[in-house]
């Protein structure tokens, strides 16, 4: 058996050696390249724009502007799967080049050169001039009547509203004696800094394109490429080659319909768009900023008769993956501490920013910080132990989702928190940190976290695999989820060696999608893929093994039902011997003059079932309270992920998340200019990322509870890591210093005004 076991990367090799071919190295040197043009005001109408002097300069190919645009094809961006159902299509709000513009960045032309110095040189001597409108920055100022209008069809810009009515919160708020807690918490702007930026490349092939693309849903391209150009989707070609890291990002349909309809206009000759870092900034997708409002009435003895949550999610310019985000964190208020009665308004409203959209968490890590700090702030009040207070109201075993039809089976709350306790000394430290003076001072913090797997019953979840029998016995497997840097290739050998019965060396994973070749999938995202794919590996499989021993009848002269394949072997299960191995059954079907037959399968699992999963943080911090400074000393995660197919490949996922949430809690924000609506800092100098010299050793610790409902008994693991870390620094932080922060990140800047704020300085 290979699940379970820490197995070697099936593509360690070729990327430690440098091998492994991305994008870029697959792209001709004879492409033309494009770089786009963006808009420097936040709000406005491009008026003209002169292209005369950038069209002089040597190399220059041709220049395209937002009036070329022979046919408005307005197209969704968001990589949702699609639905016939219009009421559930996403917003088709986008065109490849617009004269609208709606926030500092948008995209307004395009400059087609021989090489990357002519564009540039290109890029800069062209000029716009623009009509400028009134812009809003701030979410609820967007909402108020007389602010600037971004889409006409979307009134105070609101985009969406979820509201949800447990119970009857006035009433139960009249209940004797009740505390009330109320604040307000807020996240910023973050981007998903990724090592290889956005990139792509299309060409021509008789009257269809192909285009080749960094991205994490080629089937989803393909399909919005077709809407963006109005052209059928059977005429357009995607190839996902090895990916550099997308974290969401990738996630949305970015450039590929630009690229394509260059392309096009250019007579098919071969075009790459390359994006600079500080376009990704700006011009890609950045993690909605969400400003939460709770309001808590608890009781003495620790337990919830009320709560309320209101949450303003700030989607930027355009709707993207819109309100999906907000409305996913607003669904885990109610879940993660059960109340009978709760309240809860959810907005997604436009700003003159940059476009918001999918990022690891998909709105839980704001969720949790507004919901976990807001925990640690009524145990303070009540003066209760924060786990304790925890461990009183968070979801019991048993309890089952009224929507989803999600259940926990498990007592993974306290499995995690005890296994985290053990680990980090939690008992200890806590006790001696408590109360401390003088001007460094240490603290340790907890937060937990709520995450669904895959997207039903909001979404369609689908997955097909293909299973392909080599001549030697060993096997192609192809599948539309796709590998993006996780390390989920791996894990697909592992499941597919165990449901078919072979040695894991004999199966070959197929990394790079192609839409003419691949089964159709929708991708990797929503911490979706081993839980998905799972199933139609396991029901591939199987289809697959009843050929093969089908076949194996006539070579054996046994009935299928006395054979089995193990370890590669066709093995009689009455005696247990060895009558063949795959390779020579494979060999015979293959060139046999009586009955040569192509053993393949291939099969679509449409899942409609979704699985909980749990998880918490324990950080320990020191506070430089003069110097206003966090240094974190100690932290670790414990995940309730079900089965782990590969623990070391779990153990590296729960670090990343864990880096991405330490660099939220400290130190990332993308600032915007409040006078000009341009962004400050979209540069990796300016924007403080988290590296490793900002971690301490990184742990992970593990609870695994074999998920009822999944085909090898998995579930949600990519993106929980990053989902709690960052409460848990300000919690560690509140402890150490008596000061509550409502706002990420726990900047020096941030330090000072409330500790000054508090009269610590």
């Amino acid at each position: 058996m290979y699940v379970g076991k820490k197995v070697t990367r099936v593509d360690a090799y070729d990327k430690v050696l440098g091998r492994t071919r991305y994008t870029d190295d697959l792209c001709d040197k004879s492409a033309y390249i494009a770089r786009i043009l963006h808009a420097t005001i936040a709000h406005g109408r491009v008026l003209s724009i002169d292209t005369s002097r950038a069209e002089q300069i040597p190399g220059v190919v041709k220049i395209f502007t937002c009036f070329d645009l022979k046919e408005k094809h307005y197209f969704p961006t968001a990589g949702h799967p699609w639905s016939t159902d219009p009421a559930h299509q996403d917003v088709a709000d986008r065109l490849v080049l617009t004269e609208e513009v709606r926030f500092y960045g948008d995209d307004i032309a395009a400059v087609v050169a021989e090489d990357e110095v002519a564009a540039a040189r290109a890029l800069a001597a062209i000029q716009v001039t623009y009509q400028e409108y009134p812009f809003v920055l701030d979410v609820q100022e967007a909402m108020q009547d007389g602010a600037p209008q971004l889409h006409e069809a979307y009134p105070n810009n609101i985009l969406a509203h979820t509201a949800i009515r447990r119970g009857n919160y006035q009433e139960a708020i009249q209940e004797p004696g009740l505390i009330k807690v109320e604040s307000w918490y807020e996240t910023p702007t973050v981007q998903h800094c990724h090592i290889e930026n956005f990139i792509c490349y299309a060409q021509m092939e008789g009257n269809r394109i192909t285009i080749t693309s960094s991205t994490q849903i080629p089937h989803i391209v393909r399909r919005i490429v077709g809407q963006a150009l109005g052209m059928d989707w059977g005429r357009i070609r995607v190839i996902k080659p090895y990916i550099g890291g997308g974290f969401g990002n990738k996630q949305d349909i970015l450039y590929e319909p630009l690229c394509a309809w260059l392309c096009m206009e250019l007579g098919g000759h071969l075009v790459k768009i390359d994006i600079p870092r500080e376009d990704t900034f700006v011009s890609n997708r950045v993690r909605h900023a969400i400003r939460s409002h709770i309001i808590s009435w608890v009781r003495p003895d620790g337990t919830y008769a009320a709560r309320k949550l209101e949450a303003f999610s700030d989607q930027g310019a355009y709707a993207s993956h819109g309100h999906s985000v907000c409305a996913k964190g607003a669904g885990a208020f109610p879940q993660l501490y059960p109340c009978e009665n709760v309240e809860v308004d959810a907005y997604t409203v436009f700003t003159n920013k940059s476009v918001a959209g999918a990022m690891r968490g998909y709105g839980i890590p704001q969720a949790m910080w507004a919901v976990e700090c807001h925990t640690a702030d009524v145990a303070a009040r009540l003066g209760m132990d924060p786990v304790d207070f925890r461990l009183r109201n968070l979801m019991p075993v048993g309890y089952i989702d009224g929507f989803s039809k999600n259940e926990l089976y498990h007592d993974s709350f306290r499995q995690c928190l005890r296994k985290a306790m053990a680990a980090i000394d939690y008992d200890q430290k806590y006790k001696a940190y408590q109360n401390q003076t003088g001007d460094i001072r240490r603290g340790i913090g907890i937060a937990v976290f709520w995450y669904n797997t895959a997207v039903w019953p909001i979404s369609l979840e689908t997955s097909s695999c293909r299973m392909v029998l080599n001549q030697d016995g060993s096997l192609q497997v192809q599948l539309g989820e796709t590998e993006i840097g996780q390390g989920a290739d791996t894990a697909y050998a592992q499941m597919t060696a165990d449901a078919l019965g072979v040695p894991l060396g004999q199966v070959h994973v197929v990394s790079c999608q192609d839409t003419d070749v691949t089964p159709f999938g929708t991708g990797a995202y929503a911490s979706r893929q081993t839980y998905t794919a799972g199933f139609s590996i396991r029901q591939t499989a199987l289809l697959l093994k009843e050929r093969i021993l089908d076949y194996a009848r006539e070579l054996t002269r046994m009935p299928p039902y006395n054979l089995e394949l193990s370890a590669g072997n066709i093995v009689r299960t009455t005696d247990g011997r060895v009558l063949m191995s795959l390779g020579e059954l494979a060999t015979q079907a293959l060139y046999s003059t009586e009955r040569s037959q192509h053993l393949t399968a291939e099969s679509t699992a449409q899942i409609k079932s979704n699985a909980y999963s749990f998880g918490c943080t324990i950080a320990e911090v020191e506070v430089d309270i003069p110097m206003c400074r966090v240094r974190l000393l100690d932290i670790v995660n414990a995940h309730d992920a079900g089965t782990l197919v590969n623990p070391a490949l779990a153990e590296a996922q729960v670090h990343g998340g864990m880096s991405m949430g330490i660099g939220y809690g400290l130190s990332e924000q993308l600032l915007f200019d409040p006078k000009t609506g341009r962004p400050l800092n979209n540069s990796l100098l300016d924007y403080k990322l988290s590296t490793f010299m900002d971690h301490p050793r990184l742990r992970a610790v593990f609870a695994q509870n074999p998920e009822p409902t999944s085909a090898f008994g998995t579930k949600a693991l990519g993106e929980p890591p990053a989902c709690s870390v960052a409460p848990a620094i300000r919690n560690a932080v509140r402890q150490a210093t008596g000061v509550a922060f409502m706002e990420a990140p726990l900047t020096p800047h941030n330090l000072f005004r409330r500790f000054s704020e508090e009269g610590l300085l």
